[in-house]
């Protein structure tokens, strides 16, 4: 059963998500700040993070920038999942060293597909 670590500062959303998600099959586990995440994604090591950008203590963008500079952690793959729509917000997520990028309110079908396509097995380098 894939792990993964959502990160929502809104109760609302991340319980919504967190719901969606386990009927799915996965197993969730849920950070409400940056510093949380890249507390939890180092010790629980998920296979996959759903990270808003605008979050308290520590936002999206620098938890994944901090994610991505850590040995431990790099290999993680990062969907950045945002109320953010603006002209040249993805562009921004990737720079930050997210692997895809989606946007709220949440499309289910459409996140899933993003989810398998991060989850499949890389091929040797």
């Amino acid at each position: 059963m894939p792990r993964i670590l959502i990160v929502e500062d809104n109760e609302m959303n991340l319980d919504m998500l967190s719901r969606r998600l386990s009927r799915q099959g996965f197993q969730i586990s849920a950070a409400t700040d940056g510093a949380q995440a890249v507390a939890l994604a180092a010790s629980a090591a998920p296979d996959l993070i759903l990270m808003d950008m605008s979050l308290p203590v520590m936002d999206g963008w620098e938890a994944t920038r901090v994610l991505k500079a850590d040995a431990a952690t790099r290999a993680i793959p990062v969907i950045a999942l945002t109320a953010h729509a603006m002209s040249g917000d993805r562009e921004r997520a990737m720079a930050a060293g997210c692997n895809d990028f989606d946007t709220k309110p949440v499309d289910l079908a459409r996140l899933m597909d993003k989810i398998a396509r991060a989850l499949l097995p890389k091929g040797p380098a």
